[in-house]
């Protein structure tokens, strides 16, 4: 201990910042090394990079992580997370729970870095939002977290755009996303880049690890494009630093982007993985793996750090930290904080939107206005009803916004009320968000979007679903509000072919933990399934809807579509109640269940119909309800679906019968596919009078 406070007291005015670089570096070594598992060469090279932005550059108070005005830094290289989990520590960031209180302890203590890795330690592998304090997105697969920085910096331009006012820059914030190799590899990051360049977010910064090495060697075996070239034809700024130790050069690369107006920046960092280690620097044996103990010991001697030492932390190191962006955080913060006192006087309404969005509430009356539609047997197409919804709730929540992946006039989610606008570099504040194809970047950016508390959704055809469904499950990891809405949910556009039908994706999304999948049935389905996922504030949802017309069924007749609220209800019922064979179906099987339904009362059969949007929500409710709905002695049971059969015997049993895909579908028109799969009303008939035989 005597050779570390020789450190510092022996230190000229350059060595604290050096001091503190070291910590960040033995510290992550440690962690590795003490859980046998991890990735100690790019904390070791990114150490002077993450100090300078966040001891010099950031806008960031520890003691309140969730300040709305904060800039946010994303590590999207995510296994390098010891990075994180030091600096959060030694800044003593504060730890925040869900009713967004600070709690007066930390974020990351020493303890959590010892445990890194291991069950409850608030240093996990990758960084998880939610789970941290301090954590801007979780950032597991490679690509991710610059993609999902495209939306925090589009949020960022419409919360200006829409709130700031003269001598009232409420919104101004920039972010920082550090990515590597494996990140600009990933298409979700390039498409993200397009866009971004595209729209001119001079707002954004990400900062490239150029260190050449991958798992499996030398980036020389797959990856040797001219990276500068490329983002340069995005239209970003694009500067370069030839070594990640000098803080200073990389401190002036930081102030020219912050200068930088009309382009994000993209800046590459020429660093070293395994920096220090004698052995294992720029070696593919620095990634994700211990450097092993004599390895570490070599390399904190070439730091001259006490060489035994562990998890050790200087003197000085902590106030250095606490001179710097403690310091330089608090005074922000305490300056917004004044004008923001001024800005609710003088406009109080604005102050209070601000206020509900940061707490993720709804505004009074935002759901005063939805549509009730009447029966109707030649419909209205879910993507119709969703259009309608979608453009009366824009209106009713001034921060939801949203758009597709260049397929608005097709899905219906085009905002046209006037004054929606587009969003555009000339435009940041219009509501309709134009993703170009980009499947996989549009719902990482819609959750970007929702982690900068805005109420976003993102669209395209169901098929293409499966472009998107990483960032789909990391919005359900994150229990982000995020919205997906998809069309085109089954066969009816039936010309297309199987490339273009959906079979297992309902499956799919079902299997997400926490992911809200619902497939309405009519047009007032689709109203109370926006009702219900608009309500949530940390669950992500999928609408899936038809693209063509769907009976609006007569709820005179039938039960009240606001049964939707409990995943499925009972919607048609034979007299008495006491059915003897059940058909459950979502989406646009549901009339035809009422039509095989109608028939087989006419025959004497009582029969009852359940329509089933949202397996997840039904398996929310109590017992009790769920046992009212689908009462365990009726085990004849048939239900319809045009999707694949795959999980459909939770509700059938496996003696039930499932009227739905087993193969992939067909080219061919709407009807003859019908025919040809067995969705129509006789053969769910006879599949009923099978399961009635069966007993």
């Amino acid at each position: 201990m005597s050779t570390a406070r020789g450190i510092v007291e022996n230190s000229t005015p350059a060595q604290p910042d050096q001091l503190c670089v070291n910590t960040i570096r033995t510290l992550s070594m440690d962690a590795v090394q003490q859980a046998n598992s991890g990735h100690p060469g790019t904390p070791m090279a990114l150490a002077p990079l993450v100090y300078t932005i966040w001891n010099r550059v950031l806008r960031f108070d520890p003691e309140n992580p969730i300040w709305p005005n904060r800039d946010r830094f994303v590590l999207s290289n995510g296994h390098a997370s010891m990075l994180l989990w030091s600096v959060l520590h030694l800044t003593g960031v504060q730890a925040v729970n869900a009713s967004y209180e600070t709690l007066g302890k930390p974020s990351v203590t020493l303890d959590d870095i010892r445990r890194f890795r291991q069950l409850d330690s608030k240093a996990p592998g990758h960084p998880e939002y939610h789970w941290v304090s301090g954590v801007e997105t979780t950032s597991g697969p490679l690509g991710q977290g610059v993609a999902t920085s495209v939306g925090m910096a589009i949020a960022e331009k419409w919360l200006a755009q829409h709130f700031n006012r003269p001598n009232f820059e409420i919104f101004d914030y920039n972010i920082y996303a550090v990515c590597g190799d494996g990140c600009l590899m990933e298409g979700v990051a390039s498409e993200a880049a397009s866009l971004a360049g595209h729209l001119g977010l001079d707002n954004l910064c990400w900062v490239y690890d150029n260190n050449h090495i991958t798992i499996e060697g030398s980036t020389r075996l797959a990856f040797t494009e001219d990276v500068e070239t490329r983002f340069l034809g995005y239209g970003w700024n694009v500067l370069r630093v030839g070594d990640a130790n000098d803080l200073e050069r990389i401190e002036n690369a930081l102030d020219i982007f912050r200068k930088t107006k009309g382009r994000p920046t993209f800046i590459v960092l020429d660093s070293h993985i395994g920096y220090g280690a004698p052995h294992k620097q720029d070696t593919a044996a620095a990634h994700g793996e211990p450097l092993g103990d004599e390895e570490i010991r070599l390399a904190k001697r070439s730091y001259g750090w006490p060489e035994q030492a562990k998890f050790f932390v200087p003197e000085g190191v902590y106030e250095h930290f606490a001179a710097g962006i403690g310091t330089r955080g608090a005074d922000a913060r305490r300056k917004w904080l004044q004008l923001f006192d001024a800005y609710r006087a003088k406009y109080p309404h604005l102050a209070m939107e601000i206020d509900l969005l940061e707490r993720r509430e709804l505004p009074a009356g935002w759901d005063r206005n939805l549509p009730v539609f009447p029966a109707d047997p030649k419909g209205l197409a879910g993507r119709e009803a969703s259009g309608k919804v979608l453009n009366l709730l824009a209106q009713n929540i001034p921060w939801f916004l949203g758009g597709s992946a260049d397929l608005g006039p097709s899905n219906k989610t085009t905002l046209t009320f006037p004054g929606a606008g587009d969003f555009q570099a000339d435009n940041p504040g219009g509501k309709n968000l134009h993703f170009g194809i980009r499947e996989h970047a549009m719902a990482a950016i819609v959750n970007g979007l929702s982690l900068s508390k805005l109420r976003a959704f993102g669209a395209t055809f169901f098929i293409f679903s499966d472009y998107a469904r990483p960032a789909i499950r990391l919005a359900a990891v994150m229990e982000l509000p995020s919205l997906f809405v998809f069309t085109h949910d089954a066969m009816g556009d039936g010309e297309d072919g199987p490339t273009h039908q959906p079979v297992e994706h309902l499956a799919s999304l079902r299997a997400i933990p926490g992911l809200i999948t619902l497939r309405p049935g009519d047009a007032n389905e689709v109203v109370e399934a926006y009702r219900y996922v608009m309500q949530r504030r940390h669950e992500p949802a999928v609408l899936v809807l038809s693209r063509q017309p769907l009976p609006t069924l007569d709820r005179s007749k039938y039960a009240p579509a606001s049964g939707v609220a409990q995943g499925a209800y009972v919607l048609a019922d034979c007299p008495g109640g006491n059915p003897e064979v059940i058909i459950i179906a979502s989406g646009s099987e549901v009339t035809l269940a009422v039509q095989a339904h109608e028939n087989l009362l006419t025959e004497g059969i009582r029969s009852r119909v359940v329509s089933m949007p949202s397996w997840d929500i039904f398996e929310h409710q109590p017992q009790p309800y769920r046992d009212s709905v689908l009462p365990p002695n009726v085990t004849a049971r048939v239900a319809v679906e045009q999707a694949s059969t795959f999980g459909w015997e939770r509700y059938v049993g496996t003696s039930g019968q499932v009227v739905g895909m087993n193969t992939f579908g067909a080219s061919a028109p709407l009807k003859e596919l019908q025919r040809k799969f067995g969705f129509e009303p006789d053969h769910v008939v006879g599949a009923a009078k099978q399961q009635l035989r069966r007993k």
